[in-house]
Protein backbone atom coordinates (compact mmCIF):
# COMPACT_ATOMS: atom_id res chain seq x y z
CA UNK A 1 0.00 0.00 0.00
CA UNK A 2 1.28 3.34 -1.17
CA UNK A 3 1.17 6.15 1.73
CA UNK A 4 0.14 9.52 1.14
CA UNK A 5 2.63 10.18 4.23
CA UNK A 6 4.92 13.36 3.68
CA UNK A 7 7.15 12.67 6.43
CA UNK A 8 8.56 9.43 7.87
CA UNK A 9 7.22 10.24 11.38
CA UNK A 10 3.96 10.70 9.84
CA UNK A 11 4.41 7.17 7.76
CA UNK A 12 4.58 5.44 11.03
CA UNK A 13 1.91 6.99 12.90
CA UNK A 14 -0.49 5.97 10.62
CA UNK A 15 0.66 2.11 10.76
CA UNK A 16 -2.05 -0.33 12.16
CA UNK A 17 -1.12 -0.64 15.33
CA UNK A 18 -0.13 -4.58 14.80
CA UNK A 19 2.30 -3.27 12.49
CA UNK A 20 3.67 -0.14 14.59
CA UNK A 21 6.17 -2.32 16.69
CA UNK A 22 7.82 -4.48 13.98
CA UNK A 23 8.14 -1.43 11.64
CA UNK A 24 9.79 0.71 14.43
CA UNK A 25 12.64 -2.06 14.83
CA UNK A 26 12.85 -2.03 11.52
CA UNK A 27 13.53 1.79 11.27
CA UNK A 28 15.57 1.72 13.72
CA UNK A 29 17.82 -1.16 12.83
CA UNK A 30 18.39 0.45 9.29
CA UNK A 31 19.13 3.94 10.29
CA UNK A 32 21.02 2.10 12.82
CA UNK A 33 23.31 0.82 10.37
CA UNK A 34 23.57 2.01 7.31
CA UNK A 35 26.67 3.35 6.18
CA UNK A 36 27.26 7.21 6.34
CA UNK A 37 25.64 9.71 3.58
CA UNK A 38 22.22 8.02 2.76
CA UNK A 39 19.03 9.72 3.82
CA UNK A 40 15.83 8.51 5.47
CA UNK A 41 12.89 10.00 3.50
CA UNK A 42 9.72 9.13 1.71
CA UNK A 43 10.31 7.76 -1.30
CA UNK A 44 6.98 5.96 -3.23
CA UNK A 45 5.03 6.17 -0.79
CA UNK A 46 7.38 4.16 1.65
CA UNK A 47 10.25 5.28 3.80
CA UNK A 48 12.95 5.33 2.00
CA UNK A 49 17.21 5.45 1.97
CA UNK A 50 18.29 7.40 -0.33
CA UNK A 51 22.05 9.33 -1.85
CA UNK A 52 20.80 12.92 -1.59
CA UNK A 53 21.13 15.25 -4.56
CA UNK A 54 23.76 17.30 -2.58
CA UNK A 55 25.68 13.48 -2.98
CA UNK A 56 24.48 12.38 -6.31
CA UNK A 57 23.29 15.47 -8.52
CA UNK A 58 22.42 13.43 -11.39
CA UNK A 59 19.90 11.73 -8.96
CA UNK A 60 17.66 9.11 -10.66
CA UNK A 61 17.58 7.98 -14.12
CA UNK A 62 13.73 7.22 -14.00
CA UNK A 63 13.07 10.69 -12.67
CA UNK A 64 16.12 12.89 -12.06
CA UNK A 65 13.90 15.26 -9.99
CA UNK A 66 14.21 12.06 -7.39
CA UNK A 67 17.54 11.28 -5.44
CA UNK A 68 18.65 8.20 -6.06
CA UNK A 69 16.92 5.14 -3.89
CA UNK A 70 18.91 2.82 -2.28
CA UNK A 71 16.74 0.44 0.27
CA UNK A 72 13.07 1.27 0.73
CA UNK A 73 10.43 0.02 3.82
CA UNK A 74 7.35 -0.47 4.23
CA UNK A 75 4.31 -2.21 5.47
CA UNK A 76 2.04 -3.37 2.62
CA UNK A 77 -1.22 -5.55 2.91
CA UNK A 78 -0.23 -8.97 3.57
CA UNK A 79 3.76 -8.30 4.43
CA UNK A 80 6.17 -5.83 5.81
CA UNK A 81 8.91 -5.63 2.55
CA UNK A 82 11.95 -4.34 2.09
CA UNK A 83 13.47 -3.37 -1.01
CA UNK A 84 17.03 -3.16 -1.24
CA UNK A 85 18.64 -2.24 -4.80
CA UNK A 86 22.19 -3.21 -3.98
CA UNK A 87 20.66 -6.70 -3.81
CA UNK A 88 19.59 -6.43 -7.41
CA UNK A 89 22.42 -4.90 -8.68
CA UNK A 90 24.86 -7.09 -6.99
CA UNK A 91 25.32 -10.79 -7.48
CA UNK A 92 27.43 -11.09 -4.99
CA UNK A 93 25.25 -9.54 -1.99
CA UNK A 94 22.41 -11.34 -3.35
CA UNK A 95 24.08 -14.77 -3.02
CA UNK A 96 25.26 -13.65 0.44
CA UNK A 97 22.08 -12.87 1.97
CA UNK A 98 20.35 -15.87 0.24
CA UNK A 99 23.28 -17.97 1.90
CA UNK A 100 23.06 -16.48 5.66
CA UNK A 101 18.69 -16.26 5.42
CA UNK A 102 18.11 -19.36 6.59
CA UNK A 103 20.45 -18.96 9.66
CA UNK A 104 18.37 -16.33 10.66
CA UNK A 105 15.06 -17.30 10.01
CA UNK A 106 12.84 -20.41 10.31
CA UNK A 107 10.79 -19.64 7.36
CA UNK A 108 11.09 -19.64 3.48
CA UNK A 109 12.60 -16.64 1.93
CA UNK A 110 10.32 -15.00 0.16
CA UNK A 111 11.86 -12.33 -2.55
CA UNK A 112 12.03 -10.56 -5.74
CA UNK A 113 14.24 -9.21 -7.90
CA UNK A 114 14.93 -6.35 -4.91
CA UNK A 115 11.73 -6.91 -2.36
CA UNK A 116 12.28 -9.53 0.92
CA UNK A 117 8.31 -10.15 1.79
CA UNK A 118 8.24 -10.56 5.62
CA UNK A 119 4.75 -12.46 6.28
CA UNK A 120 5.42 -13.48 9.32
CA UNK A 121 6.53 -10.22 11.30
CA UNK A 122 7.05 -11.93 14.54
CA UNK A 123 9.99 -13.73 12.53
CA UNK A 124 11.89 -10.90 11.00
CA UNK A 125 15.74 -11.09 11.18
CA UNK A 126 16.63 -8.03 12.05
CA UNK A 127 20.08 -9.00 12.69
CA UNK A 128 20.54 -10.08 9.11
CA UNK A 129 18.98 -7.17 8.37
CA UNK A 130 21.48 -5.12 10.39
CA UNK A 131 24.52 -6.64 8.52
CA UNK A 132 23.01 -6.09 4.83
CA UNK A 133 22.40 -2.48 5.54
CA UNK A 134 26.28 -2.42 6.33
CA UNK A 135 27.52 -4.55 3.13
CA UNK A 136 27.27 -1.01 0.70
CA UNK A 137 28.91 2.14 0.87
CA UNK A 138 27.21 4.94 -0.75
CA UNK A 139 30.23 5.27 -2.91
CA UNK A 140 30.28 1.77 -3.80
CA UNK A 141 26.58 1.82 -4.39
CA UNK A 142 26.98 5.06 -6.68
CA UNK A 143 29.29 3.07 -8.40
CA UNK A 144 27.42 -0.04 -8.68
CA UNK A 145 24.41 1.98 -9.85
CA UNK A 146 26.45 4.26 -12.72
CA UNK A 147 28.12 1.37 -14.24
CA UNK A 148 25.00 -1.53 -14.06
CA UNK A 149 21.75 0.19 -14.19
CA UNK A 150 22.37 3.82 -15.09
CA UNK A 151 22.96 3.36 -19.27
Amino acid sequence: MISSAQTPKEYMSQLPEERKSPMEKLRKTVLANLPAGFIEEMSYGMLGYVVPHSTFPRGYHCDPKLPLPFMSIASQKKFIALYHMGIYAEKELLDWFVSEYPKHCKFKLDMGKSCIRFKKIEDIPYELIAQLCQKMTVDEWIRIYSSTIER
